[in-house]
C-alpha cells in the first residue's frame, strides 16, 4: 500500500465538522456556556474514556514503553517550544502554542483513521501511542498552559486535581493485579468514548460562536500550522527511519507512528484553553483550520512517507 485515498478521510472529517457546527449552533441560538462542558470533559468523561480503553487494551510492558516514548516526546517538543514562544508571544498566547505543539487529534480524528488503515493489532499499537500524548496532555501540557496565567504552585495544584492521571494509574493497578472489571461496568462506560469525541468537538463550535474577526492572529495560528503540519511530520518520519535502522519495525507500529505525526490539532487546545482561560478563540480557529486542511494534507503526507519508509 503506497497512496491513502483521500475519500478515507472523509468520513471522519464531516462527522467532526458536524459536531463543531452543532456546537456552533449551541453557542449562537441556546447561549450555551462551554466552561461547564470543558470542565466535565476533563475531570469526568476522559479519566473514563482513557481507564476504560486502557483495561480493553491490555497493558503490558512492550505497549506501556510505546506509551512512555510519545510522552516524553510530547514533553520534549513542548517545553522546548515554549521557551522559544516566550520571545515571540505574549504569556497566555506562548502558553498556548506550547501546549498545543506537543499533541494532536490523534483521538478525535486519528482513531477513526486509523480504525480504516490499520489491522486490529496496529490499532492498539495506536491507542496506546495516543495514551502517551493524552498524558502528556494533562501534566506537561496542563502545567504549561497553567503558567501562562498561574504561579508554580497553582499550576502544581491544577495538575494534582486532575483525575486523568489517576485513572491511568488505576487501570495499571487493576491490569497489574489481574482484576477483573464487572461486564456490567464495563457496558456502562461504553457511551463515554463517543460522548468524549461529540463534546470535545462541539467546544470548539461553542467557542467559534464567540469569535469576532479580531481574535484572528495570522502570526498565532501560522506558528500553530508549522508545528502541526511541518515539525511533526518530520520528527515521525525521522523516528520511523531511525527505529528501523537499528531493528525490525513491523509495518503496523511504522504506520501508527506516521498517522500520530500528521492528524490535525487537538480539540484539546480548545478545552483546556477554556478551562484555564488562556485564549480559547485564537485556539478555536487554529484547529478549525488544521481540521479543514486535513483531507488534503494528510493523504499526500501519509503517501510520501509511507513510500519514504518502504511501507
Amino acid at each position: 500500500m503506497t497512496t491513502i485515498d483521500p475519500g478515507t478521510l472523509m468520513g471522519p472529517l464531516w462527522t467532526l465538522l458536524a459536531y463543531i457546527g452543532l456546537g456552533w449552533l449551541a453557542a449562537r441560538r441556546l447561549a450555551v456556556d462551554p466552561r461547564p462542558v470543558a470542565t466535565l470533559l476533563i475531570y469526568l468523561v476522559a479519566p473514563l474514556t482513557f481507564f476504560r480503553g486502557l483495561i480493553q487494551g491490555g497493558p503490558t510492558p512492550a505497549y506501556l514503553l510505546l506509551t512512555a516514548a510519545l510522552f516524553a516526546v510530547a514533553s520534549l517538543i513542548a517545553v522546548i517550544v515554549h521557551r522559544l514562544a516566550k520571545h515571540g508571544f505574549a504569556p497566555h498566547e506562548s502558553a498556548l502554542l506550547a501546549f498545543s505543539s506537543g499533541t494532536g487529534n490523534t483521538g478525535y480524528f486519528g482513531l477513526p483513521v486509523a480504525l480504516v488503515l490499520l489491522p486490529p493489532q496496529g490499532v492498539t499499537l495506536y491507542l496506546f501511542c495516543v495514551l502517551g500524548v493524552t498524558l502528556y496532555e494533562f501534566t506537561v501540557g496542563f502545567y504549561l498552559s497553567a503558567r501562562g496565567q498561574f504561579s508554580v504552585h497553582q499550576s502544581l495544584v491544577k495538575i494534582a486535581r486532575l483525575p486523568l492521571v489517576y485513572a491511568f494509574l488505576a487501570a495499571l493497578l487493576v491490569s497489574g493485579l489481574g482484576l477483573q472489571v464487572p461486564d456490567a461496568v464495563m457496558r456502562g462506560m461504553a457511551a463515554f468514548p463517543a460522548t468524549y469525541t461529540l463534546l470535545g468537538m462541539m467546544i470548539i463550535g461553542m467557542t467559534l460562536g464567540r469569535v469576532s474577526v479580531r481574535e484572528f492572529d495570522l502570526r498565532f495560528i501560522g506558528a500553530c500550522v508549522a508545528i502541526r503540519y511541518g515539525l511533526w511530520p518530520l520528527l515521525s518520519l525521522a523516528a520511523v527511519l531511525g527505529l528501523q535502522a537499528v531493528f525490525p519495525l513491523s509495518g503496523e507500529l511504522a504506520l501508527a507512528l506516521l498517522l500520530i505525526g500528521v492528524v490535525p490539532m487537538a480539540a484539546n487546545v480548545v478545552v483546556v484553553a477554556m478551562e484555564l482561560g488562556i485564549a480559547p478563540e485564537k485556539g478555536a480557529l487554529a484547529v478549525l483550520i488544521t481540521t479543514l486542511a486535513a483531507p488534503l494534507l494528510i493523504p499526500l503526507y501519509l503517501t510520501l512517507m509511507m513510500r519514504a519508509v518502504g511501507l
